[in-house]
């Protein structure tokens, strides 16, 4: 039954996409994030629905005139540069090929997507929508998941779709993380009350998702990430005082082994998975000094072999950190480009605050751009302790940036204008003789 409603909404919106590309682009990135095809059981689970929505999409930008030309910034030209880069690391790789290639079409198949949603990216009502695709697709997990601790008193893990990049309690836990500030965007840009109130309720249950994943990782994600938001809030002793309730509270609705667990954090020395974490580091590192220029190929730290080669003794396993994953599969150069494209979508926002600054008809740019680089501290620090280099989610809010400030720049000759224009008029309307520029005589 599941498999025949998922088809039902579907299908339509493929023919829709035809007409309407960018329903498209919305179609494959609530595919991507969400999954919603993971939680069906059927025929309809194993289908490839993501490429069936891009290769739709593609159709239709062709019949629907869409515009063609690919929206050129610093986040997608070093998107493409690293598109070229893994491509090459993968020709030389040294890990098992298929799993390189597995790992490089998946990889090669987001990118695609990323550059075709800049490019439909045209306008502000587009980026909100996408916005809030983003955050309908998280924060479904995150609203399942905090009535689900809730209920359980936190005694259980919550856990993300199967088979999905966001399974894993501690990657889930860093995707609810960074979708909290665009749900806090949403809220202050809402005019209807009934929506920022239930998107207040969305951010709390999604708040006890997070701490329900009983992750060590997110614990340090959400310390970041609350952080950001005292730094950002205007009334700091207020909503210092807010964030210590909400720590008393959590500490006294969760039970004991989520206290234990989060305070072996501080005997990072004594535990077996944390030293495992550490030790792999060091491999990877390893390798990407040994291969400074390409590195080992998409998941060569997970080859037993490969291992060997830099660090005898150490079990190959995963990198657990978006920087050292970076950097032992594509040496120092790949990893240049991948954290080239988060400095480009930061310093897009960074320029889009300054920009934005006193400018009442962009300030939705402004608290975006805010929100943004809280999500962004979010992933980083998450990430940190997890293997979530390639996450398309967080590489679509890089895009975001890059296509909000090609928009606020675009509004800037046209605000200038318009002030002109209403200076021309004012000067105009003044009656002759009566008023004279400063420094004239009578």
């Amino acid at each position: 039954m599941r498999d025949l409603a998922l088809v039902g909404v579907l299908i339509p919106l493929l023919a829709l996409a035809v007409a309407r590309p960018f329903v498209g682009v919305l179609m494959w990135s609530w595919i991507s994030f969400m999954n919603p095809h993971r939680e069906v059981y059927g025929f309809a689970q194993t289908m490839p629905w993501a490429m069936v929505t891009f290769l739709v999409t593609i159709f239709g930008c062709i019949v629907a005139r869409e515009p063609k030309r690919l929206a050129l910034n610093s986040v997608t030209l070093l998107l493409m540069a690293f598109a070229g880069w893994i491509t090459f690391t993968s020709l030389v790789a040294i890990g098992p090929s298929q799993t390189v290639w597995k790992e490089w079409d998946r990889t090669i198949k987001v990118i695609a997507g990323l550059l075709l949603t800049a490019s439909l990216l045209t306008e502000r009502r587009r980026v909100d929508a996408l916005v809030w695709l983003m955050v309908i697709a998280i924060g479904f997990y995150g609203v399942k998941g905090g009535i689900f601790t809730v209920m359980t008193g936190g005694g259980f893990i919550v856990l993300g779709p199967p088979n999905t990049m966001i399974f894993d309690r501690n990657h889930l836990a860093v995707a609810l993380l960074v979708t909290l500030p665009l749900m806090n965007y949403l809220r202050m840009q809402a005019r209807h009350v009934l929506v920022r109130h239930g998107l207040l309720v969305a951010m709390v249950s999604t708040l006890g998702a997070a701490i329900g994943s009983q992750s060590r990782g997110a614990l340090v994600a959400l310390i970041a990430t609350g952080g950001m938001f005292w730094l950002r809030s205007k009334g700091k002793i207020v909503s210092g005082i807010a964030m210590l309730a909400v720590i008393a509270a959590v500490i006294a609705f969760m039970p004991d082994s989520w206290v234990e667990r989060m305070n072996s954090i501080q005997n990072y020395e004594e535990d077996g998975s944390a030293m495992g974490r550490i030790t792999i580091w060091l491999a990877a590192l390893s390798l990407a000094v040994a291969r400074p220029l390409t590195g080992g190929g998409f998941r060569a730290i997970y080859s037993q072999t490969v291992v060997d080669q830099v660090a005898i003794g150490t079990k190959a396993r995963a990198t657990h950190s978006i920087w050292f994953e970076a950097m032992a599969d594509h040496g120092f150069v790949g990893f240049a480009i991948w954290a080239g494209i988060i400095a480009a979508g930061l310093w897009s926002a960074h320029r889009i605050c300054r920009m934005t600054k006193d400018r009442p008809d962009l300030l939705w740019a402004n608290q975006l751009a805010r929100m943004s680089q809280t999500a962004a501290v979010a992933y980083m620090s998450g990430g940190s302790f997890l293997s979530l280099s390639y996450w398309d989610f967080s590489w679509t809010l890089m895009v975001i940036l890059g296509a909000t400030h090609a928009l606020v720049a675009a509004a800037q000759p046209a605000a200038i204008a318009r002030a002109a224009a209403a200076q021309q008029a004012s000067w105009q309307a003044q009656p002759s003789g009566r008023v004279r520029p400063a420094g004239t005589r009578a």
